[in-house]
């Protein structure tokens, strides 16, 4: 591979400031069961590369399915072309600045290689997963996954850059639908394909997992009775597997720098975030301190460098409630003069990279999960992200749950169904009180964040403590 991007490079005759090559091999694989049948038993891979180049300031963009050198010179051919053209408009002039050498490699840590199980086997623990979820007849539906993905990145630049990635990850997902006369309810391994990690088949191999299993399916029948979440305004505690929704649409989206400059307004949306509020507007109460970690072993987005070749490292995003720096790329942070991340992303090797989210975690505090409920005398324990919905510039959003329990006095007590909230963002961070230890820390993941057009859905990952939040406005209703 190295051969073919750098001698495609060496020979160009072209008049370029810059130029690169990402070529990207991906190797994807998924099962799926249903109420214990094999639904989906898929395999696909994909190889090809993006050319960059940069000229009078622009940046074009080619891409290959094919890794031959003709065929890598005729995709920076047209890249070419294609910024000299952009030039006469440019909004704003690149130069190598953001295009910096870089030589490195980075491996996603695993213990036990993809190629390690047959379909046969992994069909027979999926199919096990369904028949311990049918704790009874009131589960009316189970469902297992398990979708594993190896990919790997060579980068080379005609500024000398060489970079090598291998990521290694494994997402799994079970839930149960129980009924009963006409109230549904759903109980999942703490929400959607939350648990997306970096890692090899060891990832299944988790303490206790047939009792976590048997335990979904039970609360996915004990909802059935459960009472009705009230409509009221209480303290609010979230699990860390909700945390990771609510960093991940009220931080990590309105925080991304194009999306402030207006890039994804048409598509995505944009913010409520402006330039001049970095390094200024308290985003939320002083226990809030967000950071930007792809360095994090084994969390879904920890990579070495971003796809255009910048240094991944943990950086402070809040930092005691105050907003320190954007989620945008080299470009980016020249383009609004905003200090930014290496997050330059793409989700395959024909999108060009740009501003996305990687590891956006909360860090812990100091008290105990005992600690925190103690000291609660009304409120409601949320978790699992069941509905979302939030508007376009990540201000109003309105989240809903799996699962629930009343507290009282200190303690939990019954369990509540179809729990929701309501806020805004900056109401809502604000009225962050408690926080939890580093024993309440959990990470989780997700493949689907959608951005971009044409659309890239990118894997992301968010880890947090337990969290109180005083005086959310909750709310039941299916």
């Amino acid at each position: 591979m190295w051969s073919e991007l750098t001698q495609a490079i060496a020979h160009l005759n072209i008049a370029a400031d810059w130029v690169g090559m990402r070529a990207v091999k991906t190797s994807c694989s998924t099962r799926n069961v249903r109420d214990g049948l094999p639904q989906i038993n898929g395999k696909s891979s994909t190889i090809g590369a993006m050319v960059e180049v940069l000229v009078n300031g622009c940046i074009g963009y080619a891409a290959t399915n094919s890794l031959e050198i003709p065929s890598l010179q005729a995709a920076a051919h047209r890249a070419y072309q294609q910024a000299l053209a952009a030039s006469k408009w440019w909004i704003y002039p690149f130069n190598t600045n953001q295009r910096p050498k870089v030589v490195g490699e980075y491996n996603s840590p695993y213990l036990e290689p993809l190629d390690g199980l047959c379909p046969g086997e992994i069909n027979n623990f999926l199919v096990r997963v369904c028949q311990t979820l049918k704790v009874n007849d009131k589960i009316v539906q189970t469902s297992a996954s398990a979708t594993t993905t190896e990919m790997e990145t060579w980068f080379v630049s005609s500024n000398g850059s060489e970079l090598y990635q291998k990521i290694v990850s494994l997402g799994t997902h079970y839930g149960a639908i129980a009924q009963d006369g006409t109230i549904v309810q759903q109980r999942s391994n703490n929400g959607w394909q939350a648990h997306c990690y970096q890692g090899g088949w060891e990832l299944l191999k988790q303490e206790q997992l047939w009792q976590r299993v048997q335990q979904v399916g039970e609360q996915a029948v004990e909802l059935l009775t459960a009472t009705e979440c009230p409509n009221t305004r209480t303290n609010l505690l979230l699990a860390p597997d909700q945390m990771m929704l609510q960093i991940h649409e009220s931080v990590g989206h309105p925080l991304e720098i194009d999306r402030i400059l207006g890039d994804e307004r048409n598509y995505a949306g944009g913010s409520f975030v402006k330039p001049s509020d970095f390094g200024n507007l308290a985003y939320g109460s002083p226990l809030m301190n967000i950071t930007f970690d792809p360095t994090v072993p084994g969390e879904f987005a920890s990579y070495g460098f971003d796809d255009t070749g910048a240094v991944a490292t943990k950086e402070y995003v809040i930092k005691e409630g105050v907003l320190q720096r954007g989620l945008g790329s080299l470009e980016s942070q020249a383009r609004a003069n905003i200090p930014g991340v290496a997050c330059a992303r793409a989700c395959s090797w024909n999108r060009p990279p740009i501003d996305r989210m990687a590891n956006l975690n909360l860090e812990p505090g100091k008290q105990t999960t005992a600690e925190i409920i103690s000291s609660i005398e009304h409120g409601i324990y949320m978790e699992s992200n069941r509905s979302w919905s939030i508007d376009d510039r990540r201000y109003k959003f309105q989240f809903g749950c799996e699962y629930a329990k009343l507290i009282e006095n200190g303690q939990l007590t019954k369990t509540l169904r179809n729990p929701n909230y309501r806020a805004t963002t900056p109401e809502f961070w604000h009225s962050l009180t408690h926080i939890g230890n580093a024993d309440t820390w959990e990470m989780y993941g997700t493949a689907m964040c959608g951005k971009g057009e044409p659309n890239q859905a990118i894997w992301v990952g968010h880890g947090s403590p337990l969290c109180v939040f005083a005086n959310v406005e909750v709310f039941g209703g299916g």
